[in-house]
């Protein structure tokens, strides 16, 4: 076979051709691409005029480091170290399938991919003409022109590595909060418990002491009726309450994936306070939608970009080949709606952070109203426990009924039951606040 021979025309046009792209591939380095200035944001001269959309949504410009998820790696935990919220937070987390943080992986990998897109593409081009003969050769193109494309589609993997770290934050703080929610109210329902086994010891005693006067004929038997009912009641309640925390130890010992025992009490969190992460989502996902739009509005204008070609043969193609510019009936109102991106992703930003911080505090009400009930209470329950103490006295000296006795003490034991699950309907909404912060997980390990 003979091998093809090169014109000197191709032998000029080479060196021209690897001379063209050198300096396109530098120019499309260092500048995210050719691009007009009016079109280096979403309408033209649009980005110089808003500068806090630039600080805001950082992850829109092609060399953005990662400003949400570095704030999210630098949080730290509010929970005590080594205490029993900590077991629950690492139990939980152990027993996680990772879902989220394999996300994470994916993002930064596809993110790492199209740091590249600023290269010349290089691939195999097969045709059939109208003979049906096979034709295939290989065909490096380099962009010169793309109005900030291959910059909106970097700010896009940028932006879907954020997104994919919020979740992940999301993901691990809901599952914590979960646990914790969890244990609080096995916690709550063994205090509450505890109140009413003493409950119950004491109305047995009760009970006795009717018994032996119904004997000796000196009560009725509607008295010993009375008391054995409250004496029911009571343990009743007991049951419900041993129940309700076998119910959530079980819910938790599946969540963890294995019984946690020698857990007891609550505790404090510790001090912080950061930006919820609704609105770090919304910030993330905002970035996204500007960057997509750019990528949109930049496949709508004209293009250029270097091809050479070879073919089987040898032969050796360059020129320049002209792209983009679709217009339709549509394009003006598409392009019209792509212009209103930036607005629609502020107001969702500020939707996002005005819910947030009504629902904090909310939260932070109810936490202050529980504390003044829990001050009120204790204050309440200190004289309900004297006025028991006068009926005994006054039942010892025979002006008050055994049944009168046992009335007062009902109301005292549940007035005391109530007092003690305060401290847990507290602890759950700080929880609560802290989840939403993502403060019960630390960032670094992201």
């Amino acid at each position: 076979m003979e091998r093809p021979v090169l014109r000197w025309s191709d032998r000029v046009a080479s060196p021209r051709l690897a001379l063209m792209l050198t300096v396109a591939v530098l120019l499309s380095g260092c500048l995210g691409g050719l691009q007009p200035p009016g079109f280096q944001g979403i309408g033209r001269g649009q980005a110089p005029d808003k500068p806090e959309q630039t600080r805001l949504f950082a992850a829109e410009g092609s060399t953005a480091a990662f400003p949400v998820m570095d704030d999210l790696r630098s949080r730290q935990s509010v929970l005590p170290a080594g205490g029993s919220y900590a077991a629950v937070a690492q139990a939980v987390m152990l027993a996680s399938g990772g879902a989220s943080a394999a996300e994470l992986q994916m993002a930064k990998l596809q993110k790492e991919a199209v740091d590249k897109n600023w290269l010349p593409q290089i691939g195999p081009v097969v045709t059939l003409d109208s003979l049906g003969v096979m034709a295939a050769k290989l065909v490096a193109e380099q962009a010169l022109l793309d109005n900030g494309r291959r910059r909106a589609e970097r700010a896009v993997a940028a932006a879907d590595v954020e997104v994919a770290a919020v979740s992940l934050a999301e993901d691990t703080n809901d599952r914590v909060r979960q646990g914790l929610e969890l244990y609080i109210a096995a916690e709550k329902a063994r205090a509450q418990a505890a109140v009413a086994s003493r409950g119950v010891e004491r109305l047995s005693a009760y009970q006795d002491m009717v018994q032996q006067r119904v004997t000796g004929g000196l009560s009725d038997r509607s008295e010993l009726q009375v008391v054995s009912q409250k004496r029911a009641e009571m343990q009743a309640t007991y049951s419900g309450d041993m129940q309700s925390a076998e119910r959530s130890l079980n819910d938790l010992a599946s969540l963890a994936g294995r019984p946690l025992a020698g857990l007891r009490g609550i505790e404090p969190l510790g001090q912080g306070r950061a930006e919820p992460l609704s609105v770090m989502r919304a910030k993330s996902e905002g970035a996204r939608v500007l960057a997509l739009a750019r990528a949109e509005r930049a496949g709508s204008l004209p293009g250029l970009a270097a091809t050479a070609s070879l073919d089987g043969g040898g032969s050796f193609l360059s020129g320049l080949q002209l792209g983009g510019a679709n217009i339709g009936f549509g394009t003006g109102a598409k392009l019209r709606a792509l212009n209103a991106t930036p607005d629609l992703v502020e107001r969702r930003f500020a939707e996002a952070r005005l819910e947030s911080g009504q629902r904090i505090d909310s939260l932070g009400g109810e936490i202050a109203e529980l504390r003044l009930r829990r001050s009120q209470g204790a204050e309440v329950l200190r004289q309900t426990m004297g006025n028991l103490d006068l009926f005994v006295e006054q039942y010892k000296a025979g002006l008050r009924s055994l049944v009168e006795l046992v009335g007062q003490y009902d109301a005292a034991l549940r007035l005391e039951r109530d007092q003690v699950a305060l401290d847990y309907e507290i602890a759950r909404r700080e929880v609560e606040v802290a989840a939403m912060q993502g403060l019960l997980v630390h960032g670094a390990p992201m």
